[in-house]
């Protein structure tokens, strides 16, 4: 989070010109209508965003923004700046895109991270796709825990991450919307009528729950708290299929994704699977890299994804559990 206490950097131009960073600072405010949500989008004090703002209304010679009204408002003058502004900004962009891919053609190494759930299904068509588009380029791969794949991404030891945790500092990076699936109910073979009284059930069999050590856990024991279903800590695992495996086992019930159920499928003969009987929960999964370092290289890899979860995630899952064939889809466009 920005310090507004911190003492300011610069980043006005001394000579009241232009410059592509008082242009950004312009749009987000522009998009904001809020110095303190411009800052945030940023990552700059709500300090610097007015001084630079300040800085190219005093080089022009006229107000850009109206801040006396809630929210601020572009001025006459602003209105005729933004669309110069929009479109110089997205020149820069092109460019920048086109460096980049010029640059693609001698990078050395490319790491990529993935969320384990995916890792069978994406990443081998991870490695055929950049291994024809990056001849020359070592591909190295990592799977694990959504938080921890997008740990890697923001310590720099993952160039792409295929995710459930967006960062939160989002201005620095490009997010790729990819698929999007509900949780369902998981219970032993049997053990569950969805006639019955679900709460009394449900609180008679074993939850298998998945670790708070993770994003999964966590999101699954909060939703029960919200829903007010208290029922006894019996076992915690990490990995899906232990999961899945130990409500066959002990006859209990757990919930979760239809990515973590195909990815436990061998299992599917001695569970049921059914919608929650009570209030949603869903999750999102993205394609995350960090802004302008890529080209296109990662809209081209999110396209591939989609058609590739399409195929076969959606519709394997869905001759699976036809009644649940509505808790997956894949969506088609960028999210931020």
């Amino acid at each position: 989070m920005a310090d507004d206490n911190a003492q300011p950097k610069s980043i006005a131009d001394p000579s009241g010109r232009l410059s592509l960073r008082g242009l950004r600072v312009f749009i987000a405010l522009e998009q904001a209508l809020s110095v303190a949500e411009a800052a945030r989008a940023l990552g700059l004090s709500k300090s610097n965003v007015s001084q630079q703002i300040t800085a190219m209304e005093n080089g022009i010679g006229t107000k850009l923004f109206d801040r006396t009204r809630r929210p601020i408002s572009l001025t006459p003058a602003g209105h005729a700046l933004s669309q110069h502004a929009h479109r110089i900004i997205a020149t820069v962009s092109m460019a920048e895109e086109s460096l980049a891919e010029l640059n693609l053609d001698s990078l050395p190494v490319l790491n990529f991270a993935v969320i384990d759930d995916l890792d069978a299904s994406l990443t081998p068509t991870l490695a055929a796709s950049l291994q024809a588009k990056l001849p020359r380029c070592f591909i190295c791969t990592y799977s694990g825990r959504s938080d921890q794949v997008t740990a890697r991404l923001l310590s720099r030891d993952a160039d792409i991450a295929v995710t459930a945790t967006i960062p939160t500092s989002m201005h620095r990076f490009q997010v790729l919307q990819i698929l999007r699936e509900k949780f369902v109910l998981v219970t032993a073979r049997g053990k569950y009528s969805p006639d019955l009284d679900w709460r009394a059930q449900l609180s008679t069999l074993p939850l298998v729950q998945y670790s708070e050590a993770m994003p999964m856990g966590r999101l699954v024991s909060a939703h029960l708290k919200r829903i007010g279903l208290y029922v006894p800590r019996r076992f915690s695992f990490e990995a899906s299929r232990s999961v899945i495996a130990t409500v066959a086992g002990t006859g209990g019930w757990t919930l979760t994704t239809p990515l973590s159920i195909l990815d436990s499928k061998r299992f599917r003969d001695q569970v049921d699977l059914m919608p929650l009987p009570f209030s949603g929960l869903s999750r999102q999964i993205y394609l995350i890299n960090r802004t302008d370092e890529l080209g296109t290289l990662p809209e081209t890899l999110a396209k591939q994804f989609r058609a590739l979860l399409q195929k076969d995630a959606v519709h394997e899952f869905a001759r699976m559990a036809p009644h649940l064939a509505d808790t997956i889809e894949v969506h088609h466009e960028i999210l931020i």
